[in-house]
């Protein structure tokens, strides 16, 4: 099956088809680093991480650009409620960001652009727009006119007063026109800036992403993509700064749009003050994988409710998975496949990334594992890891999983249980298995008043038993 994603330009499901097949392009919006990322943040993370996952499956190479936004308002702003430097607050918050989203097992891109560290192409993109009449200086600010761009709007598909309310335009006497956006603007003495040929000032948001995809992936390239709510007036000014100063020349192919996360049918939002951040949810103990499994129950174009109790059933469903796969360890699970299996998720997700349908896909692969036996059973298990790691799934060790050391493994905790500021339940697990042989051995004694004393003290640190035939104990952390 051919890859089909939906196309926000076009508003309709098109077959992918790269500009070179040799190098499939994509750019994401990445974070602004300035607090934790909420799972509204988290979201285009791990569905781009899907896709990601999915072209290098079906192309030789893939060039993945997701940039850091390290330079705007927000920032100035934190900073200075924090009473520190801006670069410690960008670094610290960089770093939790990186962690975080390993800990949902996303990837990481090819290459993480900084605003800051391509001052230079925006003020030579901003020059030539100037020279070609699509921008002007005014007031120690240059503004792009949007008057120039005949079919501006033709991404969000809004009339000129829906985008002159729906990106809130400050009123200001230098702008000739209500709907020109900044490119540049003045900068104070405390405030982080650059010279320039219109004094010491910042870039605008918008410019940043032009500047920084052109600088990494050319002017035209595959995919954009990033959230619903970016589609205005982000990423339709992107295309007006672009094409005007490439002559017209397409900027993305395909735009990609993720919908938003809900709660109780409200957008997931820090100005709401209604929003869960990874690494909140990390350290009350949900598993990252939980977490991302979640964020993939619904279709990435939907609305998505995020709740504890859908954590639950998540880890619940992994809990599952994870126990069709038991019994081998993660080489043996590892070992390649015949080149003539075709993975089942694989053509779930070439369906515009049908997430729903690729999770329903694993449970009907680990349900059939139950009902075979000897070599069969290990091929189909060794099917199922391959269809979960395209979803960035099912790729810790089953024994680790379920003895809880699969969120050590995955944040890059040290022994010690802390990194970054997450702390982690660390489970001493030689001590477990010490408990279990005593229990064992209270078992073969016929003292099954101690050996009963022995699961309850297990249980209540959350340690399930489970005994095997043939006399052999399995445990698990509850969940």
């Amino acid at each position: 099956m051919t890859l089909q994603l939906y196309n926000t330009l076009s508003r309709t499901k098109e077959p992918f088809r790269p500009l070179d097949p040799a190098n499939v392009r994509m750019y994401v919006c990445g974070p602004t680093v300035y607090d934790f990322a909420h799972v509204g943040n988290a979201r285009p993370v791990v569905v781009f991480d899907v896709l990601y996952r999915l072209l290098k499956r079906e192309y030789p190479k893939v060039t993945y650009v997701r940039n850091i936004t390290d330079v705007d308002d927000k920032i100035i702003a934190a900073a200075a409620e924090n009473k520190e430097p801006i670069d410690a607050l960008t670094a610290r918050t960089e770093q939790a960001f990186h962690e975080d989203m390993a800990a949902l097992g996303a990837l990481p891109p090819d290459v993480e652009p900084h605003a800051t560290r391509h001052i230079a192409q925006m003020i030579a993109m901003i020059t030539k727009l100037i020279g070609q009449g699509n921008a002007y200086a005014a007031d120690g600010h240059v503004l792009f006119s949007v008057a120039t761009k005949a079919d501006y709007g033709k991404l969000s598909n809004r009339s000129r007063d829906e985008m002159i309310a729906g990106a809130r335009v400050e009123v200001a006497p230098y702008k000739k026109d209500p709907a020109d956006f900044v490119l540049w603007k003045p900068s104070s003495a405390d405030q982080p800036g650059w010279d320039s040929p219109w004094g010491r000032g910042r870039p605008g948001w918008h410019i940043e992403c032009s500047a920084m995809s052109e600088a990494h992936l050319g002017q035209s390239f595959d995919i954009h993509g990033g959230g619903l709510d970016l589609i205005f007036p982000h990423h339709e000014n992107e295309i007006a700064q672009s094409e005007s100063a490439h002559g017209g020349a397409a900027f993305a192919r395909f735009w990609v749009h993720n919908g938003y996360v809900v709660v109780e049918g409200e957008k997931m939002s820090k100005s709401l003050g209604n929003f869960f951040t990874v690494r909140q949810l990390l350290e009350e103990g949900w598993p990252g994988e939980a977490i991302r499994l979640l964020l993939l129950t619904a279709h990435y174009r939907q609305p998505l409710d995020f709740t504890r109790e859908g954590l639950k059933q998540a880890k619940a469903q992994l809990d599952r998975l994870y126990g069709a796969l038991r019994g081998d360890a993660a080489a043996t699970l590892d070992a390649p496949l015949v080149s003539s299996d075709r993975l089942a998720v694989q053509d779930a997700l070439d369906d515009d990334l049908n997430t729903a349908q690729a999770l329903h896909l694993l449970h009907v692969e680990a349900g059939a594992i139950f009902k075979l036996d000897g070599a069969e059973r290990l091929h189909q298990k060794r099917l199922l890891r391959r269809n979960g790691a395209l979803l960035g799934l099912l790729q810790a060790d089953p024994e680790a999983w379920f003895k809880g050391d699969v969120a050590v493994r995955l944040t890059g905790v040290a022994a010690t249980g802390a990194v970054g500021g997450v702390t982690v339940k660390i489970i001493d697990t030689e001590q477990i298995d010490e408990m279990i042989r005593a229990r064992e051995s209270a078992r073969k004694a016929r003292n099954f008043a101690e050996a009963d004393r022995i699961r309850k003290e297990l249980a209540d640190q959350g340690i399930v038993l489970e005994d095997k035939p043939g006399g052999r104990t399995e445990w698990r952390r509850a969940g």
